[in-house]
């Protein structure tokens, strides 16, 4: 993967982690993953070096996407669009 598709995964995390609809498992996002504010309709890719320049850094951010997404699969899932993706969340 190059630096370009690197951001554009960052981009999509951040896009996917922020339709989280459980608040508590988003702040483990804004905690540990994206901070707030970093990813606007502004944002270039060398905005996002520090998240995708070193292996170690951005595989963590992928560990925590996962897990986040894991916990909001059990519980809330996601809201996009005023859709919910699980009906008893």
């Amino acid at each position: 993967m190059n630096k370009k598709e690197r951001c554009n995964a960052v981009r999509a995390m951040e896009l996917l982690a922020r339709a989280v609809n459980n608040e508590n498992f988003f702040e483990e996002w804004l905690i540990s993953g994206v901070a707030d504010g970093d990813i606007n309709a502004d944002t270039k890719d060398e905005d996002l070096e520090y998240y995708v320049e070193e292996d170690t850094v951005f595989a963590d951010l992928m560990d925590t996407f996962l897990h986040v997404m894991k916990n909001a699969y059990k519980d809330g899932g996601l809201y996009i669009d005023g859709v919910v993706s699980k009906p008893d969340a």
